[in-house]
């Protein structure tokens, strides 16, 4: 027996529904169900699956290197995005966070309305810190220095999808992302990743051969992207009804351009996802601009995610660097063209703001140096006016 999550067609409305009823007052509802093999066939073939993926272990996109506890020392990347000279400050965006948790007592938080769910069983709050810090770097308070991006951010909600162990499973976060989207999020931020090795290594363990594990791994993992695809054709749909939020997720940490040039390992999923803005890591090179050793490659954008102090759970601030902090600083950025976008009297529609994001990127910091494979389009950019 094995979880799957399903998206099926129903005529009748459901509290799970992906989207309002339609003219026939069909609507599309989310399960998870444990099935044996055969009984996983019967059900995709059914005309009212949409689609359905076996649970896949997912784990978090953990910082390559942390240093020691700052006392409010301010982040280099809010100047970076040039969010430091922004008239916008996100106001009145919703945004969501998918991650360890959240410590929501940080007088980093103070003054913002955090609406937290567990998906892991384990209970609200954040014992990694990892969403935490992320968090900070969205929406995060001066204390005293700045360290968050969209500081006019003041409805978030958080939904703790990875446990302590630093891992957990897809079908809690297909769940969370539904959830995000119901409670009206405009942005949802993700720096997580699917453990494609780990998974792989679990059925080694069980005796099967290399091959096998790999070929059986490979079409769960292809079934899961075409879930998230799935997900993102309804979020898409809602766009008219002004509920489609734009999700952005880190590209990952796996290459390691320091060792060969050439071990670059592409951006991992939900990064790889039709529709997802995926990030790449930037670091400080002197008066320039370099992309990170552990950066994934083919990423949408870059953002600044080396030496990052953000918010530490617990109170305090940590210095962390990785593609999952390079993440919540486009999210904060998008929030600050979501507002830009709705006070000028347009509607910022996910498509509509990424296409901002994209039309907005930097190049000029990166000299010769520049390889969209690399970067991506460039470096995010805040709106100036």
């Amino acid at each position: 027996m094995a979880k799957y999550f399903i998206l099926e067609r129903k005529k009748e409305t459901n509290r799970n529904s992906l989207r309002p009823a339609s003219a026939d007052n069909e609507t599309i509802e989310t399960r998870v169900l444990d099935l044996d093999d055969k009984s996983a066939v019967e059900v995709s073939r059914d005309q009212k699956t949409m689609a359905m993926a076996r649970s896949m272990p997912i784990r978090l996109i953990g910082p390559t290197s942390t240093q020691g506890e700052k006392n409010g020392q301010g982040n280099w990347g809010v100047a970076a995005v040039k969010a430091d000279t922004s008239p916008f400050t996100g106001d009145g965006v919703i945004m969501a966070v998918l991650d360890t948790g959240i410590d929501s007592k940080h007088k980093a938080f103070a003054g913002v309305d955090i609406n937290e769910r567990d998906f892991t069983g384990e209970g609200n709050g954040d014992n990694d810190g990892h969403g935490t810090h992320c968090a900070g770097v969205i929406f995060g308070r001066d204390c005293p220095d700045r360290i968050g991006v969209a500081r006019g951010v003041s409805k978030a909600f958080v939904g703790k999808v990875i446990g302590n162990n630093g891992g957990d499973s897809s079908e809690q976060l297909f769940n969370a992302l539904t959830w995000a989207m119901e409670s009206k999020a405009h942005i949802i931020s993700m720096s997580l990743g699917f453990d494609f090795p780990g998974m792989v290594d679990g059925y080694r363990s069980d005796g099967w051969p290399d091959d096998i594990a790999v070929s059986k791994v490979l079409n769960i993992y292809r079934n899961n992207l075409r879930m998230f695809d799935s997900i993102l054709n309804m979020f898409r749909s809602r766009g008219a009804f002004g509920t489609s939020p734009l999700i952005v997720a880190a590209a990952g940490n796996e290459s390691r351009r320091a060792i060969n040039a050439e071990y670059k390992v592409g951006a991992s999923l939900p990064a790889a996802a039709d529709g997802v803005v995926s990030v790449a890591a930037i670091g400080q090179d002197g008066s320039s601009y370099s992309v990170a050793d552990f950066s994934n490659s083919d990423a949408t954008l870059c953002a600044p995610g080396v030496r990052i102090t953000s918010a530490l759970s617990g109170g305090g601030y940590e210095t962390h660097s990785g593609t999952s902090m390079a993440c919540p600083h486009v999210a904060g950025v998008a929030a600050l063209w979501w507002e830009k976008l709705r006070k000028q009297g347009l509607n910022p529609t996910a498509d509509v703001v990424r296409s901002h994001l994209l039309s907005n990127v930097r190049r000029d910091m990166f000299g010769s140096a520049f390889d969209v494979n690399d970067f991506g389009q460039g470096l995010v950019t805040a709106p100036l006016e």
